[in-house]
């Protein structure tokens, strides 16, 4: 699950305009090919080269290949420099979904140079009938380590019991 979660936060840096490594990741079976075309819809996209922001707002979906991502918004900040996205901000109900996984939760904030995935409100992961939900989740995309905090809540279904 942890690998979804950090796969998933690097196809929101790619779909902002990162330059990805050519690699497949295998994602619970499913070999997710981070190369493949990314598609971004929204009601609509607002740019300020200034303050180093864009924002896609209403019903946001970003699709590579089996994965997709829909958010009421999604805010991409810019570093210093404005050639590097130093963080991107999805809010008003987050949901990632593969053919076999899905995570939830109110808000996901990315922090690109930290290599930190905050998810919060609300969060629920789960991996065919096995899930765990919490209030917030911290995942270290770096090392794949990960800490869920507010009366966590987990359900693992084995084998045939």
């Amino acid at each position: 699950m942890l690998r979804m979660i950090a796969f998933c936060a690097s196809v929101v840096v790619a779909s902002a305009g990162v330059a990805m490594a050519q690699t497949n990741v295998n994602l619970g079976g499913i070999a997710v090919d981070t190369t493949a075309a990314i598609e971004v819809t929204a009601d609509s996209l607002s740019v300020d080269q200034e303050s180093g922001r864009a924002v896609f707002d209403g019903n946001v979906i970003i699709a590579q290949g089996d994965l997709r991502l829909t958010a009421g918004q999604v805010e991409v900040i810019y570093g210093t420099d404005t050639s590097q996205i130093a963080r991107l901000i999805a809010s008003e109900g987050v949901t990632f979904v593969t053919a076999d996984e899905a995570a939830e939760a109110q808000n996901a904030n990315y922090d690109i140079d930290a290599g930190l995935l905050v998810l919060t409100g609300d969060v629920l992961l789960t991996q065919g009938p096995s899930a765990i939900s919490a209030g917030q989740m911290t995942i270290n995309v770096t090392d794949g380590t990960a800490t869920m905090e507010g009366r966590v809540r987990t359900v693992l279904q084995q084998g045939g019991n």
